[in-house]
């Protein structure tokens, strides 16, 4: 059985690629320290404890179709999860993928349509379904054996293919994004340093164009940020139109602050490109990936690179109160909102009146609904009515305008 600390999205398929010398060896103290991995036991403690005696109570369903519980949404006539209310502002996706087909290319079609989505994580897969509780961090929903099909689904990605994956089209990303009334969605591949067969962001650019729905998918890249040529792919994507380049610090192991990244803001900045980080630890990766998400390990380039905007994705993941802080403290720190639950978005809202921070789904590793949900939880009221606005669609407009 898979340790559920000890997995990371897209690490099967990053450990086929990368060489793991050094990623064992003992990071020096300022890097990672007993105090970060105490920080982040005692995250999980509070948050279970905590769960359900917030501001909203308790927030549990049966699975993602047991969100038509709440009234913005419902079940269409097939038992698939609508959103009803059309009084809601159209939503803009800014942290979506595809499926991948990668390393020796099992087959993809990324425009077929199939009976229904089958999430990376998917709490409608099984009987009974599974218990989702928006008050933690999403991941804490999971079971090992949930992570465990996870693990063996990614790496199928890069050898013989995945049923599961064949679900991950633009045809069934657009059907989603319609039942969740999301106009537009940014879909951001990354560069995850395999010997071949590493093409994602072209290929699924590509695949957009290639498809009727150019209006709807925007499509970002990646680089890997530690080789020679990175900074001659950025010029290239830049040239072709891409404006917004997906870095993940726990996948290409590298930390932000690293001096050889800072060609790659400097670059950026010259560019007009945007950075899309992942951001802290979700708590599933492997723990030698740790170190390179700690949030302290961010703010150089936002202090060193003002006119960048950056995005920390996910809100920092279990780290979201350390990320939080960068966020208020530098005016080119975005923060992601995907995968916090209901209590620590409320404070998020607080904290930040509600700018600067980006409605996001990580489709299709879970339903749209799932995030849409804790959004439209947390700004059921008149006085929070400006910041749901906001959060699914103001603040991107204004970010994408700048770019």
């Amino acid at each position: 059985m898979i340790n559920r600390r000890r997995f990371l999205t897209y690490a099967g398929i990053s450990t086929l690629a990368m060489s793991t010398t050094g990623c064992n060896d003992t990071p020096p103290e300022h890097r990672y320290n007993s105090d970060d991995v105490a920080l982040l036991a005692q995250q999980r403690i509070s948050e279970a404890a905590a769960s359900g005696n917030g501001p909203f109570g308790e927030q549990r369903y049966a699975g993602y179709r047991g969100l038509s519980r709440l009234p913005w949404f419902d079940l269409d006539d097939r038992g698939q999860l609508v959103c009803s209310d059309n009084s809601l502002p159209m939503a803009i996706d800014m942290h979506a993928h595809l499926g991948m087909s990668v390393l020796f290319k099992p087959e993809l079609d990324l425009q077929a349509k199939t009976e229904r989505v089958k999430h990376l994580l998917d709490c409608d897969g099984d009987t009974p379904n599974c218990e989702l509780d928006l008050d933690i961090y999403i991941n804490g929903n999971f079971s090992d054996e949930n992570l465990d099909k996870l693990e063996s689904t990614i790496i199928a990605q890069g050898l013989w293919g995945s049923d599961i994956t064949r679900t991950h089209t633009i045809t069934n990303l657009i059907n989603e994004m319609n039942a969740m009334r999301v106009e537009q969605a940014v879909i951001l591949p990354i560069k995850l340093g395999l010997p071949f067969g590493d093409d994602q962001t072209e290929l699924w650019r590509a695949e957009i164009e290639k498809s009727t729905h150019q209006q709807r998918l925007l499509a970002g890249f990646s680089i890997n940020p530690l080789k020679d040529n990175g900074i001659e792919q950025m010029r290239t994507h830049a040239k072709a139109g891409l404006k917004l380049m997906k870095l993940h610090p726990v996948v290409q192991k590298f930390y932000p602050d690293d001096p050889a990244l800072m060609n790659v803001y400097e670059e950026a900045q010259s560019l007009g490109v945007t950075i899309f980080f992942h951001g802290g630890r979700a708590g599933i990766e492997a723990e030698s990936s740790h170190r390179y998400a700690m949030p302290r390990h961010y703010e150089k380039a936002l202090r060193d690179f003002p006119k960048v905007n950056f995005i920390l994705g996910h809100g920092g993941a279990r780290d979201v109160d350390a990320m939080l802080q960068l966020r208020l403290k530098y005016p080119n720190a975005w923060l992601g909102t995907h995968g916090q639950g209901v209590t620590k978005l409320d404070q998020i809202i607080d904290s930040t009146k509600g700018k600067r921070i980006l409605f996001g789904t990580d489709w299709p590793f879970y339903h749209i609904g799932s995030a849409l949900a804790k959004v439209l939880i947390v700004t059921d009221s008149p006085a929070r009515e400006p910041h749901r606005f906001d959060l699914l669609r103001g603040n991107a407009l204004e970010l994408l305008g700048s770019i």
